[in-house]
């Protein structure tokens, strides 16, 4: 199985841009052209939060257009730029998105690599929280299917990064998370948004990481006082291959035109 991860959307209402600088609509048609067009095509692509820039429907209305061509099928999950009703509202054949009656969270068994999702949005806040109720149904789930391989995605990640500004917008206590998971070996990592880069961290037995942003980056500055910045380093997604034997393999993947792919070889000599 391929699971794709695409974060942090920021799409805005007629393709505004954001910041005045940044064209995240071009930028997400792009990677669902590139998406499509992968010579191995995922089966489902989960999408980490941060969908629209301001919880507008009619930001949803424009996403939904946006995604539209996607050949696989996506399953969505806000982040703190998100407002739940808005987006349950422009997405209702997306069933799973009404699982919980408050929360977006969800089960989806549908493949051999189970996805659980955990909603970490506190309404008017940039920062995040799981709420104890969340905790609880999170252990419920993971112990009906001890043995099925599984990803917890959820938009902030569980973990301190090292780039200042962002670590003051973290989730809230990170270690309760962590004793859930820890009693679950089957979760073979969780999967965040929210820091628009690549991270990886050790954590309550599995692996946790972000995924980069699909039109902007976080400007990697690893100080306590670092700037609340971004940079225009080339968008990106992941592609998360199951392997029954070796487990979860991540590849991060860059949304763009490049030269290439050239041999190694020129004629019958190996190019040094």
């Amino acid at each position: 199985m391929i699971l794709c991860q695409i974060s942090d959307l920021h799409i805005k209402a007629d393709g505004k841009k954001s910041y005045r600088i940044v064209d995240t609509a071009e930028s997400l048609r792009r990677c669902v052209a590139q998406v499509n067009q992968l010579r191995q095509r995922p089966d489902a692509v989960v999408l980490t939060g941060d969908l629209v820039d301001f919880g507008k429907p009619e930001e949803y209305a424009f996403l939904r257009q946006l995604l539209q061509p996607l050949a696989m099928p996506c399953y969505l999950l806000p982040g703190n730029h998100d407002e739940r009703s808005a987006l349950r509202a422009a997405f209702p054949d997306h069933a799973y998105l009404r699982q919980n009656e408050n929360r977006i969270e969800y089960v989806i068994d549908d493949y051999p690599l189970r996805i659980v999702a955990l909603d970490t949005v506190i309404p008017g806040a940039s920062s995040g929280a799981l709420a104890p109720a969340s905790l609880a149904w999170l252990d419920r789930v993971l112990q009906t299917q001890p043995d099925k391989p599984t990803v917890i995605v959820m938009h902030h990640p569980p973990f301190k990064t090292g780039i200042g500004h962002m670590d003051q917008i973290a989730l809230a206590q990170p270690q309760a998370l962590a004793d859930v998971v820890c009693r679950h070996p089957q979760v073979e990592r969780i999967l965040c948004g929210h820091l628009h880069r690549a991270i990886q961290v050790r954590f309550g037995g599995t692996i946790a990481s972000t995924c980069p942003g699909v039109a902007h980056q976080v400007a990697l500055d690893l100080s306590p006082q670092a700037a609340s910045q971004f940079v225009m380093e080339p968008p990106a997604f992941q592609l998360h291959l199951w392997d029954a034997e070796a487990g979860l393999i991540s590849h991060t993947a860059y949304v763009g035109e490049f030269d290439g792919p050239y041999p190694f070889y020129d004629g019958d000599n190996l190019i040094d």
